[in-house]
């Protein structure tokens, strides 16, 4: 949690700075920006890191099907892109490219899912008594 205050402290300081350094050029600033966001991204991959073994522990206590795990992770990083794209399509005015992407994204996910749903299905026929 203290690492994750500090970074929302540096963010809003690099807003700040990037805010007076656009004044004298969008480049210094932009640059400032792109430094800041890789620290905070490679912070974020570093808790990523952590849930990733939680989960590959679970599938071992679970006895979990490897494939549902890869299914969770490649739904949670289709999320996490589509998120970052949104954000760059609409800083840069092109909000209605980042909706379309985000109908893309949930598609995606949505048919990732299908063997999830199929497991569920077999699940709820076998609760059922075979129907």
């Amino acid at each position: 949690m203290d690492v994750f205050i500090k970074a929302a402290a540096g963010v809003l300081i690099t807003l700040v700075l990037s805010l007076i350094l656009t004044r004298q050029g969008k480049d210094y600033a932009l640059l400032l920006i792109i430094g800041v966001c890789a620290m905070v991204g490679v912070t974020a991959f570093l808790y990523i890191e952590k849930i990733i073994d939680f989960l590959k522990t679970l599938e071992t206590v679970g006895s979990w099907d490897p494939e549902l795990m890869l299914i969770l992770l490649k739904s949670a990083g289709i999320g996490i892109l589509t998120e970052i794209t949104v954000m760059i399509c609409g800083d840069s005015g092109n909000a209605s490219l980042g909706k379309v992407l985000q109908i893309l994204s949930t598609a995606v996910i949505l048919w990732l899912c299908i063997p999830l749903f199929t497991q569920l299905l077999e699940l709820v026929k076998q609760l059922l008594g075979g129907v």
